[in-house]
């Protein structure tokens, strides 16, 4: 049965309980959302859900607390933080009410967790600081979310619950995107695993569309390709392959000669009509057509042997 109440404290907010929030919501969105710490409010009852607050963790009851004595662990021993536990017992339903298919549900889950849930169950903890991130720490997603909280002489009640409801618009945002992303990526390793089956041994590999293409090579051990060439709106791309998921060092630059050359310029030092540009970074070109495109990363793919050779 679905809740009536949402229950948090209330006072300052902190991105646990406004991500629980952003979860909780979508998947009962008639549900009042209450702000207190009052006890005929934190106690587990039927009608509501509990999290954040109260002092206790046990699903059953609808209570998902992280502050007490003996708090909830991952199985590897990493704390909980709310958000993680109303992750775990409600994020694969949220999946569903976000339409991810069920093919899809466990890897997205799984990904979610890790990448975007984890952190903030440390950070929220104490067990990661982002203070590790420098000059960038204020740019964390927690840092940010508490930025939204009223002024310290704001003298109007409300002023915080309107900002905690603020922070969860945002935060529903960032939330939904981010996994959209992880869909959008296990989507595209199906079709790029495919057109590497297609491609065979050759050292280039034609995408139907412009679409995240890295990790699907690395989890293929396509260690052979060089350049990827696919489609834009108007034009088509030949792109490198980064070596490593981290820095912007290719498997294979595009010619020095080509670099920074464009229109009538490039497709003399090409020899190719239809070659339109080459940034001077030599990671990616520009072609008019599939053909042209495809030219022009054979040409890159001959020059790379010989720069290697």
């Amino acid at each position: 049965m679905a809740p009536n109440f949402l229950v948090t404290h209330s006072g300052g907010f902190h991105a646990d309980e406004v991500l629980s929030s952003v979860i909780l919501t979508r998947l009962f969105p008639d549900a009042r959302l209450v702000r207190s710490r009052a006890t005929e409010w934190i106690t587990p009852g039927a009608d509501r859900i509990v999290y954040d607050v109260g002092g206790a963790y046990d699903a059953a009851a609808g209570i998902f607390d992280h502050h007490q004595r003996g708090a909830p662990q991952r199985d590897d021993s990493q704390p909980f933080s709310s958000f993680g536990l109303i992750w775990k017992h409600f994020g694969r339903d949220y999946l569903t009410a976000l339409s991810v298919p069920m093919p899809f549900t466990e890897a997205v889950y799984a990904a979610f967790d890790a990448s975007f849930v984890l952190p903030i169950d440390l950070i929220d903890n104490g067990a990661l600081s982002p203070d590790r991130a420098g000059s960038l720490a204020e740019l964390t997603l927690p840092s940010l979310l508490e930025t939204l909280k009223p002024v310290f002489d704001d003298a109007d009640p409300e002023a915080t619950d309107r900002s905690f409801h603020a922070a969860i618009a945002i935060a529903r945002n960032l939330v939904e995107a981010k996994i959209a992303g992880i869909h959008a990526k296990l989507r595209a390793e199906g079709l790029v695993l495919q057109a590497i089956a297609s491609a065979g041994e050759g050292q280039v590999l034609e995408l139907p569309m412009g679409m995240p293409f890295r990790p699907a090579i690395v989890k293929a051990g396509a260690d052979h390709l060089l350049f990827v060439v696919h489609p834009r709106e108007a034009d088509w791309c030949v792109t490198g392959i980064r070596r490593a998921e981290a820095g912007f060092e290719l498997r294979a630059d595009l010619p020095a000669a080509w670099a920074g050359l464009s229109g009538r310029e490039l497709e003399v030092a090409a020899g190719i009509e239809g070659a339109i540009f080459c940034h001077n970074g030599r990671f990616i070109a520009a072609a008019r057509t599939r053909k042209a495109a495809l030219t022009l990363a054979r040409l890159a793919v001959e020059d790379a042997e010989k720069r290697a050779g």
